[in-house]
């Protein structure tokens, strides 16, 4: 691995051990530590530990996964494959699925105008604005429709299953969001037309000068028309302009990666999650 690499990835890790921290505890087992939320909101993962020594280990996996359960949290563990090798085996012994996604950089060189991905307009949310708390909550249901029926294909879900899944929002992570956006360590975008209202939708991550891009998401009726691609390259130019110099995320299948090449990003390694292995 050169030195570059090497440097960015080390930075990657330090932003994913830092995200939780503000809004949990910690609880090192072994090598690795497990993030328990304060309070209610989404929950968190458990992944290895900045100052550890050793790689993780089945016991260290298997002592995590008895915690959670306990906590009544789910059994998530979040990595990055260049990182810590070893524990793709070590998971998959334990009994866990884990998703390998295509881990990607932004080559800001190479980042293009939103407009030529979709004539549709993407707007950033404004925290000043009348109809953030709403516009927060667009996001979310966009996202929760998006993600629910995952894939780059059309499908039939659209505004009416946009609208039917706000009444399901967690309202402690529509909180999380607008406060993380007002304090500037988040940017969401919703794109949107007058006629069919919000269409796709984006968030980024912010920690001193590395973001992370994620939660895009396009409603499956308004699918294959850029608008995924759009969302992401606005985003990426808020950031930019923002002055955040690492801009990367992770891509949920191949298919989807191909997508964000075309926005300026390329892959740099493997972000891997594991939970345990569904039982059909």
């Amino acid at each position: 691995m050169d030195l570059a690499r090497a440097d960015t990835l080390d930075r990657l890790e330090r932003f994913y051990d830092a995200v939780p921290r503000d809004g949990a505890r910690t609880e090192d087992y072994g090598a690795l530590v497990l993030f328990v939320r304060d309070g209610a909101g989404w929950p968190f993962y458990a992944r290895p530990r900045l100052d550890a020594t050793e790689a993780p280990t089945l016991a260290d996996v298997t002592a995590v996964r008895e915690r959670q359960r306990e906590l009544g949290l789910p059994e998530t563990f979040e990595w990055v494959h260049e990182h810590q090798p070893d524990l793709l085996a070590v998971a998959r012994s334990a009994g866990l699925s884990v998703l390998e996604a295509p881990l990607m950089l932004l080559e800001p060189e190479r980042l293009p105008e939103p407009g030529i991905f979709s004539a549709v307009p993407v707007r950033v949310l404004d925290p000043a604005g009348p109809g953030f708390a709403a516009d927060i909550a667009l996001r979310r249901a966009v996202a929760a429709v998006g993600f629910a029926n995952g894939g780059t294909a059309r499908g039939e879900a659209g505004p009416a299953e946009r609208d039917a899944a706000l009444a399901q929002l967690d309202v402690a992570a529509l909180e999380e969001e607008a406060t993380r956006v007002a304090d500037g360590r988040r940017i969401s975008v919703l794109a949107e037309t007058p006629d069919e209202g919000a269409l796709a939708s984006g968030m980024a991550m912010r920690v001193d000068d590395v973001a992370e891009i994620a939660g895009v998401a396009t409603l499956p009726s308004a699918r294959q028309r850029g608008l995924g691609a759009a969302v992401t390259a606005t985003l990426a130019r808020e950031l930019r302009a923002a002055g955040t110099d690492l801009i990367f995320l992770s891509a949920g299948s191949e298919d989807i990666a191909r997508v964000y090449l075309r926005v300026g990003f390329r892959r740099v390694g493997t972000a891997c999650i594991a939970e345990p292995t569904a039982v059909i």
